[in-house]
């Protein structure tokens, strides 16, 4: 997929290849609500979009959001972008599949950053600075049968996110993984990775992995059918957030 990238906003990665393969193999039903937070290029907005979704956006970097609605408008589809703080800007809202790939790389200040580039991956000590909110606030969105697809580093503590999606109600597993080398800023960060005791001497990949998070309820209903849960559209949306505009075909 062609996609355009201002100066500044994260661009696919092996990170998003997987999530786009993960969102692939989802049954998206005409008119399905979807959700893709730190959307970044807004990729996989618009390839849920041009599957018949009613696909949104969201982003808190006003380059990002303008970029998004560019890459809709370049593939002739629609996308509602709205700029605001991770899950405020659709709050109340409900959707059937929600991705994100969020910040997820562990850095030395324990805030994040505010402006700059390191605010596409930088994540405090621990890689968790986003994660656990996302844990935390995602679930609330999700439509009964809805599904969460997040991607991170096996150095942000899979684990972790994985017991804070069953504390919040759903039911998570890992869908996906792949192994790929470090890049450039985690080559640069990798001896104090190290003394943090996140990766072995010498290590120089990371794992990704995909956790798809589906409701208690729906996982028990797929057991006894036998078939794996699949998405629905349900839950017209009850309000929407700041800074808002549709890309729409040209």
């Amino acid at each position: 997929m062609r996609v355009v990238r201002a100066p500044g906003v994260y661009g696919p990665q092996g990170d998003t290849a997987l999530l786009m393969e993960s969102l692939a193999r989802e049954e998206l039903p005409p008119g399905a609500r979807t959700l893709d937070l730190c959307t970044g290029t807004g990729v996989l907005a618009v390839a849920a979009a041009r599957r018949g979704a009613e696909a949104t956006a969201v982003d808190i970097s006003g380059t990002s959001v303008a970029t998004a609605r560019l890459n809709a408008k370049l593939h002739r589809c629609r996308v509602r972008v709205v700029r605001g703080d991770l899950t405020e800007p659709v709050a109340g809202e409900r959707f059937d599949l929600v991705t994100v790939n969020p910040p997820y790389v562990p850095a030395a200040s324990p805030r994040l950053p505010a402006r700059g580039r390191r605010r596409a991956w930088d994540a405090g000590p621990d890689g968790r600075l986003l994660l656990d909110r996302i844990c935390r606030e995602a679930p609330s969105l999700l439509a009964p049968q809805g599904v969460l697809l997040l991607v991170q580093s096996s150095l942000s503590d899979v684990t972790a996110s994985l017991a804070a999606l069953e504390r919040a109600g759903l039911r998570a597993c890992v869908a996906a993984s792949s192994t790929q080398p470090f890049g450039p800023v985690m080559t640069e960060r990798a001896a104090w990775f190290e003394e943090r005791g996140l990766v072995e001497p010498g290590t120089r990949s990371e794992r990704l992995v995909v956790i798809r998070a589906v409701s208690e309820t729906v996982r028990m209903a797929a057991s006894r059918e036998g078939t794996r849960p699949v998405t629905s559209a349900t839950s017209a949306a009850l309000g929407s957030g700041v800074d808002e505009e549709e890309a729409d075909a040209a």
